[in-house]
């Protein structure tokens, strides 16, 4: 056989193999439900194609508390009920690489959300505010609900409101506030909501945290 004669051969092979391998594909056709306050993990899954696979969101936004990573997890926790829609695109290793896409809609259960009614503030010696809970799911929530000022120079946190109560289902906004008289200083306000459903064996948690550090002044 010539080198010629060869050459084509293998050429004509590559190109069969390639044209033999089945086309990239998402597996999964939907994704699971989704509470908010509630913690999942999910790896997607591709076929065909060559591995190993990378995955992004190309078309709308993740909430917050859900990330995608690169090798295809899924996971968080969503910090607020609403529809979730998104593409996510898989690519493979090939070169040039193949890629395929697929999209996903999702309404995240409101079960447990937390948020600022009255933002914390600063009046005199006293950081005071107020928190709100919901309850969207059909369980009681054992709820606690404690509210911490931390200072920035020495991380050490001060309880300045907690709640221990249970929750019934369909509660909305409901007010918890808080406040204490705090040293000068610089303080950042931590909120953080734990929720237990005991039939379920299930727990529900939120946070929230100030974007800047509150500074209490009094005196000279």
């Amino acid at each position: 056989m010539t080198k010629t004669l060869a050459l084509a051969v293998v050429i004509i092979s590559l190109g069969a193999a390639a044209a033999a391998q089945p086309d990239l594909a998402i597996v999964e056709d939907s994704l699971p439900a989704i509470n908010a306050g509630e913690e999942f993990h999910v790896t997607l899954h591709a076929k065909g194609g060559t591995p190993s696979y990378r995955w992004e969101v190309v078309n709308g936004d993740l909430p917050k508390g859900i990330t995608l990573s690169h090798d295809g997890v899924l996971s968080g926790r969503p910090t607020k009920g609403g529809p979730m829609d998104i593409t996510i695109r898989v690519t493979d290793s090939t070169s040039p690489p193949r890629e395929a896409e697929k999209s996903f809609h999702v309404t995240i259960g409101a079960s447990l959300v937390l948020d600022w009614l009255d933002a914390p503030k600063v009046n005199n010696d006293r950081i005071d505010g107020s928190v709100k809970v919901s309850n969207g799911s059909k369980d009681t929530f054992d709820l606690t609900v404690v509210i911490v000022a931390v200072a920035t120079d020495t991380d050490r946190a001060t309880a300045i409101g907690y709640q221990h109560f249970p929750l019934k289902p369909g509660t909305t906004d409901f007010k918890i506030p808080f406040g204490l008289s705090m040293p000068n200083g610089s303080y950042i306000i931590h909120a953080d909501a734990i929720a237990e459903i005991e039939a379920k064996n299930s727990i529900l948690r939120q946070r929230l945290q100030t974007p800047q550090a509150l500074q209490v002044t009094v005196g000279p």
